[in-house]
């Protein structure tokens, strides 16, 4: 998602924004602040702009029946919030969050209940001691296997590096036969950050998914989908074996780069599923000042289908009890041992 993906995103960002904020300013004389004129007008602006309600087989007129019968004038605003707070957790999105003053709603469910695959302190006192390391903020690289491996953590796409510390980054590499990317326990944060660094694992401009946005209010009413591409960096790339680690935790832009990375011929990806969230999330305001922020446009992979759900490994490997005694990681063993026997 360079240039052209970039762009696309921008417009489609800045008309959702207009579009908003003229419904925002029919919504302020139309509604007042009270929970039933504000229950209808959350319950609203779902209905018309959420992206996933067929998807997930999600029934909102009946989600609304279910739960306007809790509302009452004389209700408090802690017990409003909780009733929007959860109206909106039946949609199951981690981008789906209502926000008051006090209050923050936001489904968990999406890494609730599966196995963490992933040990911090393992990483820091094992993979990241040596001469030959170093870090930037949420990126972390390191030779392993008698510097034959290359390791990069990147443990948040909310942080940027410039394309000359990614330079540098690549050129503590060479002469590394293969380089494990670990993005486990990655929640997101900015789609170019991603892009900038999956640009480096690339020769071509190449497809790497769709988007679609909402034309209509119907649940269904979305256009064609548009090619977002994927360009190789100007700076120093990578093109021999790599493998990427995931797991439950890896949400939103970490998802999508794990969809991107997983086209490339070179790359396979090892660990457990991702955590989805695939919609490109929009904030809006309700009357009474409260946001709501939710998913408007799905993202699709490569083969035009919805990963919100999560993106399943090339290679499963759950992080072993044994290891963890033993002060290793299953999966970034396992990894070392794929590219060592990889041509």
């Amino acid at each position: 998602m360079r240039r052209s993906c970039i762009t696309y995103l921008s417009c489609l960002f800045f008309l959702t924004a207009v579009i908003f904020f003229c419904w925002g300013c029919e919504m302020e004389d139309e509604f007042e602040t009270s929970p039933f004129r504000n229950f209808e007008a959350c319950w609203k602006l779902l209905d018309e702009n959420y992206c996933f309600f067929d998807y997930k087989e999600v029934d909102w007129n009946a989600t609304h029946d279910k739960y306007f019968p809790m509302i009452t004038d004389s209700m408090t605003e802690h017990e409003l919030f909780q009733v929007l707070a959860s109206m909106t957790l039946e949609l199951q999105d981690g981008h789906v969050n209502v926000v008051s003053k006090y209050f923050f709603s936001s489904y968990e469910g999406w890494f609730q209940y599966y196995p963490a695959n992933f040990n911090w302190s393992i990483i820091q006192s094992y993979y990241q001691k040596g001469a030959r390391a170093g870090d930037y903020d949420e990126i972390r690289y390191v030779r392993l296997s008698s510097d034959r491996i290359g390791y990069i953590y990147y443990g948040s796409f909310n942080e940027s590096i410039l394309e000359s510390e990614l330079n540098k980054i690549f050129d503590a590499f060479e002469g590394c036969k293969g380089l494990i990317i670990d993005v486990r326990d990655n929640g997101g944060g900015s789609l170019t950050n991603s892009d900038r660094f999956a640009s480096r694992f690339l020769e071509e401009k190449t497809v790497c998914g769709y988007i679609q946005h909402k034309i209509g209010k119907g649940h269904q009413d979305f256009s064609e989908p548009f090619p977002l591409y994927l360009e190789p960096s100007d700076g120093n790339l990578w093109l021999k074996p790599v493998i990427v680690l995931t797991n439950r935790r890896c949400f939103s832009a970490a998802n999508n780069f794990v969809s991107k990375m997983r086209i490339l011929p070179n790359v396979r990806t090892l660990g457990g599923s991702t955590g989805g969230g695939s919609g490109f999330p929009f904030t809006s305001e309700l009357p009474n000042g409260w946001r709501i922020r939710f998913s408007t446009s799905p993202i699709l992979d490569v083969d035009k289908q919805h990963t919100e759900f999560g993106i399943a490994p090339d290679i499963p490997v759950t992080l072993s009890p044994d290891d963890i005694e033993r002060n290793k990681d299953t999966l970034i063993e396992t990894a070392i041992q794929l590219l060592l026997a990889s041509d």
